[in-house]
């Protein structure tokens, strides 16, 4: 899918990428497209390994140019050019800002305007709402008083966004209903500790939400990194509910108040999560998964799972375990 949000900078080499990292240039200098991840870089783009649990989308991976640490160089294939680095995260986050210079300026939109309702007939408008340039809003959509629309973003037909919510780097399917103090597309929380402060990485993913989709009052979604944080079809989220940077949500899920996903976790189809659960990074959970309130997954659960507790395990074990303490 085209991001509409992030305008890259074009005619980037190889050569240039070394230079930004401190390296030695290479004899063979060459075009490189873009940074993607392992899953969706094309065969002229640069992409990164920096652990194991990805070694499947590494076998996987069509990219010929991969930046990654020593330790990591024996599981690369010899045909691919491999450019090793100290800190490969580091290193992911100086290329991404060679190619998208202004992706760490997460500043509002400067051209926002206040709604001229001329332009989106058939839609009912609440009071005091700013859109920025080339928003698309769908047949008979409501928007919510003192709501704001930065630019590019595109919202499905017979949709209803609340009050006081706030849309960017986003993409809205049909029939959605986004509740009063949400927060979509802002940039998530990635960075790298440094001796001296702490490093932003950018963010240039967008958030893409799926038709028949509910999202809660004061939920926030940041947009991915490189990848897109996605909400699948159909799936409901309660109040209050974060979701981190790079995570997949699947279709039909129930995700109940104050859960929270960390970065780049993938959730299956027809998930159900009790409150104050918190979902780490970087795990994948199948489909039809039951997850009882209060509970701390910390690694992947297969589908079909009913796990609960901390560290979430099978419910029944974990019922078993609760009564012996009592």
């Amino acid at each position: 899918m085209l991001n509409p949000f992030f305008t890259k900078k074009q005619n980037i080499q190889i050569n240039d990428i070394l230079l930004k990292l401190n390296l030695k240039k290479q004899k063979k200098n060459y075009f490189v497209t873009d940074i993607k991840d392992l899953n969706t870089a094309g065969i002229n783009d640069i992409t990164f390994f920096h652990s194991n649990k990805y070694l499947d989308s590494l076998k996987k991976t069509k990219c010929k140019t991969i930046i990654t640490n020593k330790k990591y160089g024996l599981f690369i294939s010899k045909k691919i050019n491999v450019i090793y680095v100290q800190n490969v995260l580091l290193s992911v986050s100086k290329i991404t800002s060679l190619f998208y210079p202004n992706a760490l300026n997460d500043n509002f939109d400067p051209d926002l305007s206040i709604l001229n309702k001329k332009k989106y007939p058939g839609i009912k408008f609440g009071k005091n709402i700013l859109l920025g340039k080339n928003v698309s809003i769908g047949k008979n959509c409501s928007i919510g008083h003192n709501t704001i629309i930065e630019s590019n973003v595109s919202i499905g037909k017979n949709c209803n966004i609340g009050s006081n919510v706030i849309i960017k780097n986003s993409i809205i399917g049909n029939e959605t209903n986004i509740l009063d103090g949400a927060i979509l597309g802002k940039k998530g929380f990635g960075f790298f500790p440094d001796k001296l402060k702490n490093i932003r990485y950018p963010h240039v993913g967008m958030v893409v939400v799926g038709s028949n989709v509910e999202i809660g009052c004061n939920n926030t979604i940041d947009r991915g990194s490189l990848t897109n944080t996605i909400i699948g079809d159909g799936t409901f989220l309660d109040n209050q509910v974060h979701i981190a940077h790079n995570v997949k949500i699947g279709k039909n899920c129930i995700i109940t108040g104050q859960v929270g996903f960390a970065g780049s976790s993938t959730i299956g189809d027809r998930v159900m999560i009790g409150g104050q659960s918190g979902i780490s990074g970087h795990i994948t959970i199948g489909d039809n998964v039951q997850i009882g309130g209060g509970s701390g997954v910390i690694k992947n659960i297969p589908s079909n799972k009913k796990v609960m507790g901390y560290p979430a395990k099978n419910i029944r074990k974990f019922l078993k375990e609760s009564k012996l303490n009592d």
